[in-house]
């Protein structure tokens, strides 16, 4: 089995949220705010204030990316590229995320697009689906 390499997290070592902090954020997370379920799966993914859950994060990096949160969209795209927090390994999900990801700027995306090994069809595909997956919810497209 390959191993997973760590989704990348900020450099910087944030503090430990306070009870109180955390709360908060999953109330806003819960309201449907794009940043506190962003923050929220990233609390998850590095176990800040909550469990260290891979899965959970996958679930509210989802979430946010699927109201436009770029950064959300690109760490989909890197979970579908490694079948990284529960998702099954799918280059082309992770060329269509990181794809949207790009498209919203994210500078991360437009590089790792480059790493996913495909096929010139494998690659029409995924730009088809990404396609498709904005035409289906405009709100891929962030604001």
């Amino acid at each position: 089995m390959e191993a997973h390499p760590k989704l990348p997290v900020s450099s910087s070592s944030p503090e430990e949220p306070t009870l109180e902090q955390t709360a908060k954020l999953k109330d806003a997370a819960e309201q449907g705010d794009a940043e506190a379920q962003f923050s929220l799966g990233l609390s998850y993914d590095i176990g800040n204030g909550v469990a260290e859950d891979h899965k959970e994060a996958v679930r509210w990096y989802t979430k946010a990316a699927e109201q436009g949160h770029a950064d959300a969209q690109y760490r989909l795209g890197f979970s579908y590229h490694y079948g990284y927090g529960g998702v099954i390994k799918d280059k082309v999900q992770a060329y269509a995320w990181y794809n949207i990801a790009a498209a919203n700027g994210d500078e991360h995306a437009k590089r790792m697009k480059a790493w996913v090994v495909m096929t010139k069809e494998q690659i029409a595909e995924a730009e088809k689906l990404s396609t498709e997956m904005i035409k289906a919810n405009p709100k891929l497209m962030g604001d």
